[in-house]
């Protein structure tokens, strides 16, 4: 892509991708926009830092024409502008916690692999991503970590574009020239998060004055800081985690945030396939209103108070 002065709207991206830019970056590009308008300004970052750039499109294979798609994408990537990029092809498993997220796992693993040492991973999620994230979260009752939101670092994984609104990235796309390719199902409301983002946000914003998708982000970055520290009070409880059986005693003598890690990790580690606020409660129960509950039935796990202690009865 030839060079020519940036817009106001890709500025604000490249100035996203440099404070967070490492030795080597590796940018997951579906061609939408928010994607491709981080491959476009990780690119410009790469330039002038003089540091490799390449990208990686995933093919999930999930729609009939995906890899034509996915081809597509590479050809503008490399020909627009001028970066290293191929397809990784994923097989989504079936899974229960749905399709999204099932091809989501499946996304990451793909990254990780491809990635090469020291490479960071940028992932083009927007301020509006989380804002959907945080009401997700939120409607699902699954406490403070769901409604913290997307971490802007986890990892080799790196988030450039929390700060910005989905708008900037389109009107960057058309700055620098670039096509952006639509994913249907980011029309289909059969999934949640579209139906989020094309009737809730824009209810709320309507009834309760602009700003709602902001106040979210902004709930979720101080929510994050609350879980973090909960998080870390937790792990210094390693040894209960890595133990058969999960000591009643003990667990009763931690505080209801912390307990409610510990037995969330112990539940994990033992087989666990999904833990709910639900399941939670009902899992603390048997340690803290011990009324001689048989068992608590998880998904891939059944759990059970014996001799004061919580045992994993069957995975």
């Amino acid at each position: 892509m030839a060079r020519r002065a940036l817009g106001p709207d890709a500025l604000q991206v490249v100035q996203a991708v440099a404070q967070l830019a490492g030795p080597r970056l590796l940018v997951a590009c579906s061609g939408g926009p928010d994607s491709l308008a981080l491959a476009a300004a990780a690119a410009e970052v790469g330039r002038r830092r003089s540091i490799p750039v390449r990208a990686v499109v995933v093919d999930h294979g999930l729609q009939a024409d995906s890899s034509q798609v996915a081809a597509g994408v590479v050809a503008q990537l490399s020909q627009r502008l001028h970066l290293a990029a191929e397809v990784a092809t994923v097989t989504v498993a079936p899974s229960g916690l749905g399709p999204e997220a099932a091809a989501r796992a499946a996304r990451y693993a793909a990254l990780e692999s491809a990635a090469a040492t020291e490479e960071l991973i940028l992932l083009g999620h927007t301020l509006d991503d989380q804002a959907e994230t945080v009401l997700l979260g939120l409607a699902r009752g699954s406490g403070s970590r769901s409604l913290a939101g997307m971490p802007a670092t986890r990892g080799p994984f790196r988030r450039p574009l929390l700060g910005l609104r989905r708008s900037v990235t389109w009107a960057a796309c058309e700055q620098w020239g670039l096509v952006p390719w639509v994913d249907p199902h980011n029309a289909d409301d059969r999934f949640a998060r579209v139906r989020v983002r094309s009737r809730v946000l824009p209810v709320l914003e309507a009834e309760l004055g602009p700003g709602i998708a902001e106040a979210l982000a902004r709930s979720a970055e101080l929510i994050r800081d609350d879980a973090d520290y909960l998080d870390a009070l937790a792990d210094a409880h390693d040894a209960l985690v890595d133990g058969e059986r999960l000591d009643c005693a003990a667990l009763s003598a931690l505080a209801s945030p912390v307990r409610s890690r510990v037995l969330r990790s112990w539940l994990l580690a033992h087989g666990a396939s999904e833990v709910t606020a639900q399941h939670l409660g009902a899992v603390s129960a048997l340690v803290t209103n011990w009324r001689g509950q048989r068992w608590v039935d998880l998904p891939g796990l059944r759990v059970q108070r014996l001799d004061d202690a919580l045992v994993s009865v069957h995975g």
